[in-house]
């Protein structure tokens, strides 16, 4: 059973499943000294891993939270978020990971929604008996580890949306009560080793993080991306499972051959990529750098409504697809009317598990879209005639200019192929011309000063449209996206308007 089939399946417990809380005590059985989450140079067995959360699950219990509790976890990654989560799954609490540098405005529009019990920084504030260290937490003697009676868990966690509309909502997952352990996670078998990259307050690190260990295997918690650092920690723990966004990738590249060929990645099995679309000429690159039969990819949204999954050998008949719907799911795409769209014909995207009328989630702060029990999360897109999905790009982020759609996803994958480019970014800006004008933020590479906007132009003419090349060009030092891969588009077209 594949991941989005496991999901789709465990509302409820069946046999043999386990509550989420229980799992650790379960790999511990099998083999007590089995490591289960690797930070810096200390490594953690399930054993120790369930006896400490067993008696954090009490220190949460004793500061008063109980069952069906939101608790916001913004801490950074690291053993800690890990502890806390596995911790408040014991009580049937639910876990909201949130971003530990978060500005404060946007910290209280988010917690006036969410209301939770508790928010946990990095001091442990309103957890007596609790201190948080760069090894994980240290609780008071007199909370015993001894295991926890189960309790119902309504939901499994909450998160924040991935989007950035300027408008918070929380995401609350039904997806997940119990987790079958000989369950294979997104290709790994249970049992191997998986290294995090990604930001832990962000859907996807998080959640395939903790389904990696339901599983028994072994997480190497990075606590942050670093290009030749995520080389040198593959090597020495011989990880087989990653998961990156394009942005990781495309600082992996500029590396250069000389030093990627520093790092010996025969371990690897599955390199993942998703949360944002990959320009065709670095995936390319990856293939031929590691062959297809390593590399995958994911496409979905935090909602977990639905998604598809593509395979190296599948992209190279499909270039630019990403994928066909998982299984257990239905896909539509529909345009403006509801009406489906013919293959080739671009419409926007509606997903939902198949035959049942729960979609998986719901917000706190929003209205779900939907058509025919399908939900949509304002992707456009179009299906060929096999039914691969192909991305266009988000219907708000479209830019109508001079009465021509222009889809910055594409400009961006060009702008991104220029030697000398770390990144980029294309908005959408008013104009009395043109409606609006499409303009390019550009963040050069490490070590270069300048970039030649002529030569930028010269190089886009030879990949796009004319009226899809950027009428205004923005040269940028601060880093556009975050590891996640994310980026606060409306905030720098809001900022430029």
């Amino acid at each position: 059973m594949n991941l989005a089939e496991q999901f789709n399946a465990a509302a409820a417990p069946r046999e043999g499943q386990i509550p989420l809380g229980r799992l650790p005590a379960f790999h511990a059985r099998a083999a007590e000294l089995r490591p289960m989450l690797t930070y810096g140079e200390r490594t953690i067995g399930f054993a120790e891993f369930d006896a400490v959360t067993n008696r954090l699950a009490r220190a949460l219990a004793a500061a008063g939270v109980v069952a069906g509790d939101f608790v916001a976890l913004m801490l950074p990654n690291g053993v800690a978020i890990y502890q806390f989560a596995f911790a408040l799954w014991k009580i049937g609490a639910s876990p909201t990971p949130l971003s530990h540098k978060l500005p404060e405005p946007e910290m209280q529009a988010i917690l006036a929604l969410l209301r939770p019990k508790l928010v946990i920084g990095a001091n442990a504030a309103g957890l007596p008996g609790v201190e948080i260290t760069d090894a994980g937490v240290l609780v008071d003697d007199k909370f015993p580890d001894e295991a926890l009676p189960d309790v119902d868990l309504r939901y499994w966690k909450a998160s924040t949306s991935g989007g950035s509309t300027g408008q918070p909502k929380i995401i609350v997952s039904h997806m997940l009560r119990s987790w079958d352990p000989t369950t294979t996670v997104f290709g790994a078998p249970p049992g191997s080793c998986a290294i995090n990259v990604g930001p832990a307050y962000h859907n996807a690190p998080f959640n395939l993080a903790v389904c990696h260990m339901f599983s028994g295997s072994h997480v190497i918690e990075a606590g942050g991306f670093d290009p030749e650092r995520t080389l040198a920690l593959i090597e020495r723990h011989g990880v087989q499972w990653v998961n990156l966004v394009p942005t990781m990738m495309h600082r992996i590249w500029h590396l250069g051959p000389e030093v990627r060929g520093r790092y010996d990645l025969s371990s690897l099995r599955h390199v993942w990529h998703m949360a944002s679309a990959c320009p065709i000429w670095l995936k390319e690159h990856w293939i031929e750098w590691l062959g297809p039969e390593r590399i995958f990819e994911g496409y979905g949204g935090s909602e977990g409504n639905g998604g598809t999954t593509i395979t190296g050998v599948e992209w190279l008949r499909h270039k630019g697809s990403v994928g066909r719907c998982n299984p257990g799911y239905e896909l539509r795409i529909m345009d403006e009317n509801g009406k489906s769209c013919n293959p080739g014909e671009a419409g926007e995207i509606y997903m939902a598990p198949a035959g049942v009328d729960d979609p998986g989630f719901h917000y706190i702060g929003s209205e779900a879209k939907a058509r025919d029990r399908l939900i949509s999360l304002g992707d456009i897109g179009y299906l060929d005639e096999d039914g691969y999905l192909f991305l266009l790009d988000r219907r708000k982020d479209m830019i109508v200019t001079g009465g021509a759609n222009v889809y910055p996803a594409e400009v961006e994958a060009a702008l991104d192929e220029f030697v000398g480019v770390a990144s980029s970014l294309v908005i959408g800006l008013p104009d009395a011309e043109w409606g609006q004008r499409v303009h390019a933020l550009v963040q050069p590479d490490t070590g270069v000063s300048t970039l030649n906007e002529d030569a930028l132009r010269s190089h886009l003419r030879e990949r796009l449209s004319a009226y899809k090349i950027p009428k205004s060009f923005e040269f940028v030092q601060e880093r556009l996206r975050d590891d996640a891969g994310k980026a606060r588009r409306s905030a720098y077209a809001q900022e430029r308007s």
